[in-house]
């Protein structure tokens, strides 16, 4: 199985919703908000980590049922490379279908953009 997830979001309208502390709490995972925060709750980071949760919903097929948006965290190694960190439900179903990603995140002024490419271990990404 080898699939692709992309959404595109502004980041003006996350920007407003970072003032609301249930958004924050209901979107966003307790480490994944604890980087936000370090890092003074930039609002293009919010809006990739949000668009990764959508464009991750896409590739797996299911859409936002069967776990919640902050069961998805996106993290980031040391050296800023994105990654998901799964719990909950969202965990039981990725290592139920045994499914690898690979995430990549952008963002501009305006607009922030997530792609996200979900595999099987066995899958070939080579290009």
């Amino acid at each position: 199985m080898l699939s692709v997830g992309t959404d595109l979001i502004e980041i003006n309208r996350i920007a407003k919703s970072l003032q609301n502390r249930y958004f924050l709490e209901k979107i966003f995972g307790q480490r994944e908000l604890e980087e936000l925060e370090k890092r003074g709750l930039p609002a293009q980071s919010a809006a990739a980590a949000f668009a990764a949760k959508e464009a991750f919903s896409k590739a797996i097929g299911t859409g936002l049922t069967g776990f919640s948006m902050r069961e998805v965290e996106v993290l980031h190694n040391d050296r800023g490379a994105p990654y998901f960190y799964f719990t909950g439900r969202a965990k039981e179903l990725v290592e139920g279908r045994n499914l690898r990603f690979s995430l990549s995140l952008t963002h501009s002024m305006e607009l922030a953009q997530a792609v996200v490419i979900a595999y099987e271990p066995e899958d070939r990404l080579d290009c």
